[in-house]
């Protein structure tokens, strides 16, 4: 994915995106109401050389050398027994050495004598007389212990408290600001990770880019989604000025390129049900007429036939009778008002669709059709259901496979132009239908060129 598809991805997932930051903020939140309150106080100490009046400048220089090394050595002490367990007799504290080394933090500057020690209590006070008594216990290891030499040497090391520590004012923890930033910051990350994550694991096509990316054909059309598409399927016959109708017109632009010899046998179908591909069928058809050309729409779908029910024609007699010999096609085409467009419905549902379909008979009837015709558009069933759109193929001047913006699977789809690959047949292109014309999947250049309805 490029910046652009990361970007809209991330606008499609916003409401989760903006879920994790307030999950994130509300945790921060209660984890400061519930975070007991914790005091600091800090006292500073400092590492000082004493050296003898007789010390040459190699001694002093040595000296100070000695005590810049000595600072890890002694903040290491400063959590010992031997410095702990005295400050817990003189303070009589109900602790343990190791209990009371997790309060204390030290720190010191690079290249700096002063080491700090902190602190941490739930009573302020304490927490400043526990610091100074850790300061002065300190102090008292280092010089009548570490630094006691039976014999006069050339320097000494001595500590000398700087700052002695105060009784603080204000609670080291919880800090409100700090964990709701942390906590927004973290909330905003795993809604973005989710997001992501759902949109990588996410098989479903959106855009054209998407559609191209699962099967190599171009796109020859994007049908924008409109709710009202079930009751009044027909738009370019019902809302000609739509921009519904300007995107199938669009459509028949782009396949009118595909014909060869100036006439073209298309079948229209899918990967699976639900996709439109029968809308796609019917107003392209009647584009098609409308522009003056021949068109002959013929129901290929005899499970779940819909062109006459969209057309509002008699669809018991049709396609099955002709390839079953019952009727003659001519006396079963039904023209389309004083229109080009002639229907041919699908007829009596046989029991045996995939067999007459791929009949000998079937074949003729296509070639028949091509000799009286324009433009033959086939509506037929999903590919991954049956194998009818497939079998048609072979006759036709290719396929044209219909994917719905947000239901049909990247991989399906692709599984439907290999089906149809399979038996020697072209896929042709694809159209989009049900694309948003708004919020992160809007196509921009479609919402500038198309005219709404007025």
């Amino acid at each position: 994915m490029d910046f652009r598809d990361y970007l809209r991805v991330l606008r499609r997932q916003l409401i989760l995106i903006v879920a994790g930051l307030l999950i994130g903020l509300s945790t921060g939140a209660l984890i400061a109401m519930f975070t007991p309150q914790r005091y600091e106080a800090s006292a500073d100490v400092m590492l000082t050389v004493q050296v003898s009046d007789t010390a040459t400048p190699a001694d002093r220089a040595l000296a100070t050398s000695y005590a810049m090394q000595a600072v890890g050595t002694y903040r290491a002490i400063l959590t010992s027994s031997l410095v702990l367990e005295p400050v817990i007799d003189d303070l009589d504290l109900s602790t343990t050495v190791s209990t009371l080394a997790g309060r204390i933090e030290t720190s010191a500057a690079t290249n700096s004598a002063i080491i700090t020690i902190s602190v941490e209590h739930s009573n302020p006070g304490q927490a400043a007389r526990i610091a100074n008594a850790v300061t002065e216990s300190f102090t008292t290891v280092v010089t009548e212990t570490l630094e006691k030499r039976e014999q006069e040497a050339a320097y000494a090391i001595r500590l000398v408290t700087l700052q002695p520590a105060q009784v603080p004012t204000v609670a080291v923890a919880p800090n409100m600001q700090l964990s709701l930033v942390l906590g927004g910051i973290i909330g905003l990350a795993a809604g973005i990770g989710v997001a992501l994550l759902r949109a990588t694991l996410d098989q479903r096509v959106r855009t054209a880019s998407d559609v191209e990316a699962a099967i190599a054909v171009p796109v020859l059309g994007q049908i924008p989604l409109d709710p009202d598409t079930p009751l009044h399927p027909l738009a370019v016959s019902t809302s000609p000025r739509g921009a519904r109708a300007e995107a199938f017109r669009a459509l028949r632009t782009n396949v009118r390129f595909l014909f060869s010899e100036g006439q073209g046998v298309f079948v229209i179908t899918s990967s699976g049900p639900g996709e439109g591909k029968s809308t796609t069928a019917g107003n392209l058809a009647l584009s098609f007429a409308d522009a003056g050309h021949r068109v002959a729409l013929v129901d290929g779908d005899l499970r779940l036939p819909r062109v006459a029910e969209y057309f509002g024609i008699e669809g018991g007699i049709g396609l099955s009778d002709v390839l079953a010999g019952r009727v003659e096609l001519n006396d079963v085409l039904q023209r389309w008002g004083r229109s080009a467009l002639f229907l041919l419905p699908s007829g009596t549902i046989p029991p045996n669709p995939a067999e007459l379909l791929g009949s000998r008979a079937m074949e003729q009837l296509v070639e028949a059709l091509t000799a009286a015709f324009d433009v033959v558009i086939i509506d037929a069933p999903p590919l991954l259901l049956v194998t009818d759109a497939a079998v048609m193929a072979r006759w036709a001047t290719g396929a044209i496979l219909v994917a719905a913006s947000g239901s049909t699977h990247a991989t399906r789809l692709a599984d439907a132009a290999k089906s149809i690959e399979a038996v020697d047949a072209r896929v042709l292109g694809s159209v989009v239908t049900k694309v948003s014309t708004r919020g992160a999947e809007k196509n921009p250049y479609e919402a500038a060129s198309i005219p709404v309805a007025g």
